[in-house]
Order: C-alpha cells, then structure tokens, then sequence
C-alpha cells in the first residue's frame, strides 16, 4: 500500500519554475537569479488526502561569468534628423588632451564627435543619450564613410568615403580643408605616419594604396574653396589574386585593400586585401616591390589553404612590435613584426567574422585584443592566454562592427553595431587588476637607475628581449604606465631585493648582446627606436636576417 502511495505522489508531482527574487553571492563575485521550484505533492495521511506546495531553490548566474564585472558607461544612438543609421568606423582622441572625445563615421555620410565622460541616467533612452553625449555632427561625404583618422594633435580629422575621396576637415570649425583625390575605388582604411602627421597612407577598393603629403596642396581649389591634394606614390594591384589573369574580360578581379597600416619605423607600411590572408609590407623609399610577406599558414604546401580567407582589419599596439589580423576564417592573429618569417605567434577564435565590416583592435598595451562579432557579441581575449575562451560583451542587437581603444583612459572601450548604437564600455575592473595609478607605476620603473627592461614578451614561452632604460622611447614611457594583470609589454613591479637577483642573472646575457652586432641587430631598439646615429628600419632587419 505504502509502495502505491509513493507512485501516486510521483505523479501528482508538477513543478513549475520562475524567476524570485536577485541576490548577491559573495562566494561567486556575481549577481545570480534564484529560481523557486514550487512543488504540488498529495499524499495521504491519518486526515485522508493532503495537499501541501513546497520549494526548493536554484542558482544560475544572473550574467555570465567575468563579464559580470563589465560596466557599459554608455549607449548612444547613432542618427541624425530622428533617421538611424549604422555606424561604420570609431576612432577616441590619440592624445591625452581629449581622450573622451569619440569620432564615429557612419552609412549616410556623418561624423559624430561624443563626450564619453558623460553620465547618462538608467532609464534614459539611446536617442536621449545620444543627445547629451554628441557634441557636433556633420555631413562630411555624400555617401558612406568607411574610416576615420584623428591627425595633428587631434584638431584635424580624415574620413575615407565611398565616393573615392578621402577629406581633410579642421574638427572644431567642421569645415574641409583639403580633398585627396586619386582614387577610382571606396577608400577603406586610413593611417597617418607615427610621427609627422602631414603624412598619410590610404587603402582602396581599385586594389591599390596610396601615400599622400597634406603639405602638397595644388593651386587649383573646389566651389567651396577646398584644396585638392595629389598623392606622392601610388602602388596598384597591391594585393591581385592569383587567378585574376584567368578572369574573363568584364569581371571585376578580387583585389580590394581592406586594411593598412604605417609602421612605427616611420618608412615601413603593412597592407592586406579582401582576395587572401596574406600580410605584405613596403619600403615607402622603394616601392616597387614589397620587403616581404607573410600569412596564417607560411609553412603550408597547399595554397587553397594559404589564400582562402580575406583579412578585415590591421592594428598594432603602441610600441609597433605586435601586428593584429582579422581573418575571415573567424580567426585573429598576431604577429611579432620582427619575425614574420615564422608567420602568426598566436591566434585567438570565438568570433565570428563573416563580412569586411567586422574590425579587430589590439590594446596599446598589446594585453588584449578587442573584436566585433557577426552573432551581436563583441569578444575580449588576454593576449597571453589565447586557449582560453573570450570574454563576451553581450549588449548589441546586431552585427557588432567597428571597436576601439582608448589610448589614454584604461580600460574605456567603444564597440559599435548594425543595431544602429555605439556603446562605451569600462573593463578596467576586470582586465586590470593593479590599482596603482600609472604614474606611480612609472615612478617605481624608472627609480632603479641601473635596472634594465624586463622584456617585452611577458610569455614564459616567448624569448627574453632586453633594453637598457636609457634608449627608452616616449612611446615605452607611455606604455609602461598602462594597468594590467598580464600584460606583454608591461614590466613587473617586485621587491628590490628580487630585482637585483633577477638583474645580477641577467647581467652576463646583456654585456653579450650588447657586445656583439649580431644581436643588436636582432633588438627591437635597433628597428623600431634606434640611436639617432644608426636608423634602421624593418627592411634593414629581414635583408641582415638573410
């Protein structure tokens, strides 16, 4: 009788779920969502047929994992005239003057300036938001406008536009002061020189790049009294499929450049097309033929394997050492500028990069690699940990696009979407552990007098690269100062004690690097901060590597 009971009370039982209440777990460090599981159970008993509801409970986190500790600081609509449109390049201030300031291009033309120190209330709206946040806007092309580029101290910006133009606008009057013209395809990436601003290298559609002197105004002016600028040099079919000589006469051959890149040599430029994964890099002094070239699989026999996937989107970190890739394979890599001959050092996948509009961006400190996403998320990877899963940032509604890093304030990033929305994120709790301000970092680096750069690869399986503090650049200043727990470029800050016996072992390999020419020809400051007596570039490096 016993044994019947308990199988009518197994199905009588029905348990329904909801959401209760949201509580705070210390032990999880994240918001969880409890779920109540109400239970109706009959049984008998010595009163006949009882009826009694029970709970019990579950956790499930309310957001996923780490990014719990992600703050979206903003969400700002992209529109004009109460039209939305989606946005296609983002790009803060390079200087410390105004690193809040956010440009953003987008399909209809526009370049939107925003204030990303704004504080917006939770309930307000994106188009709220984004009226409190843009500071000026302007109709700056007639048609798309694929990238833009902050140049000379920030008061003056470049788009690079569909109607096969690329502009020059003084950014606080909003008004266009030179026109660079040349192009017969839509400018798709834009890079300014490292150091002399006037300096230019843009990417096109018609499957050439271009080098371009804004100091080289013609005489002749447009309607609205702009100056049309000629380009100084001009590579074409820069990246040409193989098979484009078998292509029939009429078809357009697959040969855009997506992405370039000034080195930050000053006279090397890295260029990649929509045809394959291949990354080329030129000599601007000698640009008949590239120095060299390299691709996901240099190694490969099989070309299909080696040619199949376009690549998005270049960055490099601030010291110029580390080059990212977006590959259309759904996969970033990362190269070490310095040995390309052995192709990417790492790479990282999670992502899903299905068209030429979804961008990658190494940090400045090359820490993290930063990516949008096809399926909405945008993705955040530690450099030095890449078998681990990325972080999601899921806050879009559409194809998450452009990104980018803000060079001055850590941990502020902007992602953008098809969902028409640019959103300004804070990581800094999560990616940067160290609470210590820059400065003080600085400080205590630049207090051992005698202490030699740690090295620049902070990976137990990469090689040790030492530099003495006094060749230091501004650039290895700059990123010194940046916050991070597991940064490659950033030096570790200990006791002095261990620093002194790390240093006394290290003393013996530094006095023979620095003694044999070999080895400075193989270091970093050779190429990328040499002494003003010996300038050296990238091409210098590969031609005393063979």
């Amino acid at each position: 009788m016993a044994r019947r009971l308990d199988q009518n009370i197994e199905e009588e039982k029905k348990t329904y779920f909801f959401p209760a209440f949201v509580a705070n777990d210390p032990l999880v460090g994240a918001n969880l969502l409890l779920w109540l599981y109400p239970v109706r159970v009959q049984y008998y008993d010595k009163y006949g047929l009882t009826t009694r509801w029970g709970t019990s409970v579950r956790k499930r986190p309310y957001i996923d994992g780490i990014s719990s500790d992600f703050n979206e600081i903003a969400s700002m609509a992209v529109e004009h005239d109460g039209e939305e449109t989606p946005p296609l390049a983002t790009s803060f201030c390079k200087t410390s003057k105004n690193p809040h300031i956010l440009a953003v291009s987008d399909e209809d033309g526009y370049v939107s300036l925003y204030d990303t120190r704004r504080k917006f209330p939770s309930f307000s709206s994106y188009l709220e938001n984004a009226e409190k946040a843009r500071i000026c806007d302007w109709v700056a092309h007639h048609n798309s406008i694929f990238d833009v580029c902050w140049v000379k101290e920030d008061t003056h910006i470049l788009t690079a536009s569909g109607d096969q133009t690329v502009k020059v606008w003084d950014a606080q009057e909003m008004k266009c002061i030179g026109v660079l013209l040349g192009h017969t395809g839509s400018v798709k990436s834009l890079c300014s020189h490292p150091t002399n601003p006037d300096l230019v290298v843009s990417g096109s559609r018609d499957g050439s790049f271009a080098l371009w002197d804004l100091r080289c105004k013609s005489s002749s002016k447009s309607r609205r009294g702009e100056f049309f600028i000629s380009s100084t040099a001009v590579v074409k079919r820069a990246h040409l499929s193989p098979q484009a000589k078998r292509v029939r006469r009429g078809k357009a051959a697959s040969m855009s450049i997506t992405s370039v890149l000034y080195l930050k040599d000053g006279f090397s430029i890295a260029t990649a097309g929509a045809v394959d994964s291949v990354l080329k890099f030129w000599d601007t002094r000698n640009l008949k033929a590239q120095v060299t070239q390299t691709c996901p699989h240099p190694k490969s026999s099989n070309e299909k394997e080696r040619r199949l996937h376009g690549i998005s989107s270049l960055s490099q970190d601030l010291n110029g050492v580390f080059l990212s890739a977006s590959c259309m394979d759904n996969r970033i890599y990362l190269y070490n500028v310095l040995q390309l001959e052995k192709g990417p050092m790492k790479s990282f996948s999670g992502c899903r990069i299905e068209s030429f509009y979804v961008k990658s961006a190494i940090s400045p400190d090359a820490a993290h690699i930063l990516s949008g996403s096809s399926d909405g998320n945008a993705y955040l990877w530690q450099v030095n940990k890449p078998q681990v899963d990325p972080i999601k940032l899921k806050s879009h509604d559409g194809e998450v696009t452009a990104v980018d890093w803000c060079p001055s304030e850590v941990g502020k990033i902007a992602t953008s979407s098809d969902d028409f929305t640019v959103r300004i994120w804070n990581i800094q709790n999560t990616c940067y552990s160290s609470t210590r301000s820059p400065s003080s970092v600085r400080r205590r680096v630049m207090a051992i007098p005698s202490m030699e750069r740690k090295k620049l690869f902070m990976d137990k399986e990469s090689e040790k690269l030492t530099k003495d503090p006094s060749t230091l650049s501004l650039s290895d200043e700059v990123l010194q100062q940046t916050n991070s727990p597991n940064p490659i470029t950033m030096p570790k800050i200990s006791t002095p004690e261990s620093q002194m016996k790390i240093f006394s072992s290290s003393l013996d390999l530094k006095e023979t690097m620095e003694k044999t020419p070999e080895a400075s020809l193989k270091s970093p400051s050779s190429v990328l901060n040499p002494p003003s007596s010996l300038r050296r570039t990238i091409r210098d490096y590969f031609l005393a590597a063979s």
